[in-house]
């Protein structure tokens, strides 16, 4: 009879014990605050701005590169042969500066999306740690790594309150 009550006790013991450790197991969505804090809407904005002023100059560009590409076609027989390659090679030559013209003017906005994200991680990681130390929060894990879990565990709209209060914008000109 001893052992049958060190052995419920034993078992209950272990089954509160995990019930406490999966009160301290919470997640939250590292890609919904970046896309949805104060700073981060902001950073987006910013940058989609950007890139879209980029864009439309490149297909600018594209457009009157096609209308000389027309022009040409177009005079290929009036042209002589020599003519009419020397103005196909350089058409294939502004071709090409523009595709390099492409990269190299969407690779700084790139650069600047990832400056972006990386300050703002590094601005959230002391949040979070001081919301895991105020409510005894053990392990905290991205959304993105879970299959199923219960919603009540998702914390992530408290921590972008608490982002929202401490930054408001984010220096990535």
């Amino acid at each position: 009879m001893k052992l049958v009550y060190k052995l419920i006790i034993l078992l209950s013991l272990f089954f509160f014990n995990s019930l406490s450790v999966k009160a301290e197991t919470f997640f939250l969505d590292f890609k919904y605050i970046l896309n949805e804090s104060d700073a981060g809407k902001k950073a987006n904005k910013f940058l989609k701005d950007e890139l879209n002023k980029s864009l439309k100059n490149l297909k600018d560009k594209e457009t009157k590169l096609q209308k000389e590409e027309k022009e040409i076609i177009q005079k290929k027989k009036v042209l002589s042969p020599e003519e009419y390659k020397k103005k196909i090679t350089n058409l294939r030559q502004k071709v090409l500066s523009l595709q390099k013209e492409r990269n190299t003017s969407l690779d700084p906005i790139s650069k600047k999306r990832n400056k972006a994200r990386n300050e703002l991680l590094a601005a959230l990681n002391p949040i979070v740690k001081n919301y895991m130390s105020e409510k005894n929060i053990k392990i905290v894990l991205d959304k993105k790594s879970i299959l199923l879990a219960d919603e009540k565990l998702d914390i992530t709209k408290d921590i972008i309150s608490l982002l929202n209060k401490q930054i408001k914008s984010l220096n990535i000109k």
